[in-house]
């Protein structure tokens, strides 16, 4: 069974950062693009930034210049840098993988940005 594990979520003040984790586990990882999507409450579910095989990535207009993607396929693992948060980066978080017609989730993990 494909598994996704997010961690690194929590409170933090505006401002602050965060690093968000995901292990992934039961498929071959390096030939999968990853992503993190956000859900806001009362909002659909949205692109934040993604890794492609090769590297590449890219990011929600929102986030540019504030959230870093980053890979690592010796330990299945993708990142989420976030830096200067703000209230409106309430949400809870979730890692993707995907290839072909291939889609896996990750259960989610919540950050919350506020004073």
């Amino acid at each position: 069974q494909v598994q996704l594990v997010e961690s690194g979520g929590g409170l933090v003040q505006p401002g602050g950062s965060l690093r968000l984790s995901c292990a992934a586990s039961r498929f071959t990882f390096s030939t999968f693009a990853m992503s993190w999507y956000r859900q806001a409450p009362g909002k659909e579910r949205e692109l934040v930034a993604a890794i492609a095989v090769g590297g590449s990535t890219n990011y929600a207009d929102s986030v540019k210049g504030r959230f870093t993607i980053s890979r690592d396929n010796a330990k299945n693992m993708v990142f989420l840098q976030m830096n200067s948060l703000k209230p409106e980066d309430t949400a809870v978080y979730y890692c993707n993988a995907h290839r072909n017609f291939m889609d896996y989730w990750g259960k989610g993990t919540l950050v919350t940005v506020s004073s």
